[in-house]
Formats: structure tokens, sequence, C-alpha cells
């Protein structure tokens, strides 16, 4: 019990110096990389400041896994520098043992993480996002590709290889009508529709009606209204970085059943459960690392944790690049970092020096 106090006082002053250092690190980057464009846009401080609050808990959720690989790497590492790690083994109690307190704050911390992401971090960065697109006049674009708008209780279908918001017209346009069995009635194809007088005027269609079985083809469309509003068709693309948990699978169920692309949403819905599990993992790889020097405890700590966190967030960008182009799966693009230095940590623990 001694020992386990011991460490974990030790440990919570470095973790919480180093994610005040960090998170503030972050908030100056974010701000200064703007600066220009806040200046030329004339913002007052008052709302660059206000932009930079709402920046803090997203630099937080970045900087808890620096944090606390900094300080479990930081504190392991010094108490070898001191040899008081040395006298520790020679009572008989391992490093993973020993450490093992580190591990079981890691893994609340990374529960905590989740829903502090969920609950505080999402609602925070989508405001700061809209409020500094509203400053700097950089709106998102409307424009949508496959674009697919289903209304009338299911019974017509719109689908758009594009559409242009500004022009508001639509490019290769399909419209299925189905009948209160669902049962494709007709399939209407058109080369372009623009939007004027409240209706689609229809470029170049031809309609294909069913009855009975039987499939008649019409050219005359003067009798074909579409009165689906411009709006419905603008992009409908979230970011699923900027909604929760159950938005996201409500999102990606949607992109499912309109037959959207929706791998790259799926790897970046499953990778908001795999990022709390690296809190484990740096704590897991600070053990393992701890006590390979006993010289510059602070700067190769310092140095590690950088290397490290630099190695996994490289790692991850790679593997959810392949699951959104569906080289592998959404699941193996959020979770293989994990067990990839899962891996690292058990084989760097095996090799420690105890």
């Amino acid at each position: 019990m001694t020992f386990i106090m011991y460490l974990c006082k030790r440990f919570w002053g470095v973790f919480l110096g180093a994610l005040f250092f960090f998170a503030m690190a972050l908030c100056l980057v974010d701000m200064f990389m703007n600066l220009w464009r806040y200046i030329a846009q004339n913002v007052a401080p008052g709302a660059i400041f206000k932009v930079s609050l709402l920046y803090i808990p997203k630099a937080v959720s970045f900087s808890v896994p620096l944090a606390i690989l900094f300080g479990a790497a930081y504190i392991l590492s010094d108490l070898y520098a001191k040899n008081e790690l040395t006298a520790i083994f020679a009572s008989g109690v391992s490093l993973f043992r020993f450490s093992l307190p580190l591990l079981v704050i890691a893994a609340a911390l990374g529960v905590g993480l989740f829903f502090f992401e969920d609950r505080v971090v999402v609602p925070t960065y989508h405001q700061k996002n809209e409020l500094q697109n509203t400053l700097l006049g950089t709106q998102p674009l409307k424009n949508a590709s496959n674009a697919v708008v289903i209304c009338d209780g299911g019974r017509t279908v719109y689908r758009a290889l594009m559409y242009d918001a500004n022009m508001q017209i639509l490019y290769v346009l399909y419209v299925v009508s189905r009948d209160e069995n669902n049962h494709v009635t007709s399939i209407l194809r058109a080369q372009s529709a623009a939007w004027k007088d409240d209706k689609w005027n229809i470029n170049d269609g031809v309609l294909y009606s069913i009855n009975d079985g039987k499939v008649s083809v019409n050219m005359d469309l003067s009798g074909v209204l579409l009165t689906e509003p411009p709006e419905s068709f603008e992009s409908s693309d979230i970011s699923i970085e900027e909604v929760t948990v159950d938005d996201a699978r409500k999102y990606i169920d949607y992109r499912r059943r309109a037959g959207l692309p929706y791998a790259e949403a799926l790897s970046v819905y499953y990778k908001k459960y795999s990022f709390p599990c690296i809190l484990f993992i740096v704590v897991f790889l600070s053990i393992g690392l701890s006590g390979r020097t006993r010289k510059n405890v602070l700067l190769v700590s310092l140095l590690l944790c950088i290397g490290a966190a630099v190695a996994y967030y490289v790692l991850q960008m790679v593997t959810m690049l392949l699951a959104k182009f569906e080289y592998i799966p959404p699941l193996a693009g959020a979770w293989m970092p994990v067990v990839f230095f899962v891996i690292c940590s058990c084989f760097l623990l095996k090799t420690s020096r105890t």
C-alpha cells in the first residue's frame, strides 16, 4: 500500500502539469495558425478568445494520452535513475506489479475520456468550428455528390450523381416511384434537372412506367412534376468527429440504407471506441521503456513521449486511410494500431531491466 500511495502521489503531480502544458501548447498553436486570418477579417480579440476557450476540451482530449505517457515514463525512469526501483526489485516486487496501479489509473481515465469526448468535446468542438467559420467567412460548401433523398413516406426516391448548389442543378438524376406495397411503378432518368419556378425542369429525360409487369417508355415528360426543394439535395455529409456516438451510428445507418459509401465514417465511428484505449497502451509502453537510461531523464522521457505519440498517430493515419479506401475493414483501421502497440509494449516489458 505504501508503494501504491508513493507512486500515485508522484504520478498525479507530473501528469497534471504535463496535461496543462500540452493543452496550452495546442491552444496556442491553433490560435496562431489562424491569427493572420483573424487580423485580415478584423475579428475582435474577445471573439478570438471565445474560439480558443471552446477549443480547450478538444486540446485536453488530445493532451491526455501525451500527458499520461510522459508522467508514467518520467516517474519510472526517475525512480530507476535514483536506484529506488532497484531497492523495490530487491524486496521481491516485480516491475509489472509495482506499475499495476498506473495501469488501473489509465483504464479508469480511458473510460472517463470516452464519456468526456462524447458529452463535452463533441458539442464544444462543433461550436468552435461554427464560430470560427462565421468569423472567417468560410462556410462549408453545399455541393453534393451521390445525393439521395427519400420523400413521400418512402414512396419516392431521388438519386443524383451531382448537385450544384450555386446553379441549383441536378446531374444524372434518377427518380424511383413506388406504390403502397413498395412495388416500383416508374423510373425517371434525366441527364440534368434545373430548379425554376418551384419545380425541377427536366432536360433530356425518359420515363419508364411499369404496369402489370410490362415496361413502357415515354419521352414526353410534360406531365411529370418534381417539387422536392433544392435544400434536400445539399450536402448532408457530417464529420463523425463532431457528433456523438448515437448520432454517428444513425448517420452510418442512413448511408448504408441509401447505398452510399460509409467505410470511412464507420472506421471513424470505431475509432471513438479505440481512442480511449490509447491511455492504457501508453502506460504499458512507458513501463517497458522505463530504465533505459539513467541520464537526462526529463529530456529522454519527453522525447520518448513525443516519439511514441507520433508513431501511434502516423500508424493510425495510415490504417484509417486504408479503411477509407476499403483495403482493410473499418474495424481493422480503428483497432490495428492498438493491437500493434500492445504487442510492442509486451515485448518492451519482457526485455526491460528488473
